[in-house]
């Protein structure tokens, strides 16, 4: 490489240092980059800008409409949680009438069984009572024949006299019941 340098510098007569270009090289190349920076500041930038401010109206667009859409979003969320909880409230309302209602039939069917039931059994002490006394009034007929019946035999004479025989009836009954008394 030395060689180079040596052999370009012996045919300019001056030697010529390798870092640093020519001063028409300096010009030139000053000269093209400034009409290539022009070109492009002319042509080519105002196009990419129409094209990065599209895609930027284009990406702030999508997330307006997405911020839009988390609104609606969080809107729609809130009412579904409103009717959620009326719902719920609704079917907890519901569950405390039935439960209500249920109390209550039971207590107006224990009612109505309790009235019942006071009304059978009045009836069944009514028949008992009524039967009670049927009973001692035939159970009496029958112990005053048997006791006429007996009177007559010990005494020996017929008792046809009914007032008579009824006395006789009664006392013996009554005697009976001191009896049994005591």
């Amino acid at each position: 490489m030395q060689q180079w340098i040596k052999l370009a510098s012996e045919t300019t007569g001056e030697e010529q240092n390798v870092l640093l270009p020519a001063i028409y090289d300096i010009v030139w190349g000053g000269l093209s980059f400034l009409i290539v920076l022009v070109l492009f500041a002319k042509f080519v930038m105002p196009t990419m800008r129409e094209i990065t401010a599209a895609r930027t109206e284009k990406i702030e667009g999508g997330l307006a409409r997405a911020e839009q859409s988390q609104v609606e979003a969080s809107e729609l969320l809130a009412k579904y949680r409103a009717a959620l909880a009326d719902a719920n409230k609704e079917a907890s309302d519901i569950r405390a009438a039935a439960s209500a209602e249920r109390l209550a039939i039971i207590d107006d069917a224990k009612k109505a069984a309790a009235t019942a039931a006071a009304a059978v059994n009045a009836q069944a002490q009514s028949a008992l009572e009524s039967d009670r006394t049927r009973v001692a009034t035939e159970l009496r007929r029958d112990l005053g024949l048997v006791a006429t019946d007996l009177a007559s035999r010990i005494v020996g004479e017929v008792l046809t006299d009914d007032a008579r025989a009824q006395a006789v009836v009664e006392r013996f009954i009554s005697d009976l019941e001191k009896s049994a008394g005591r």
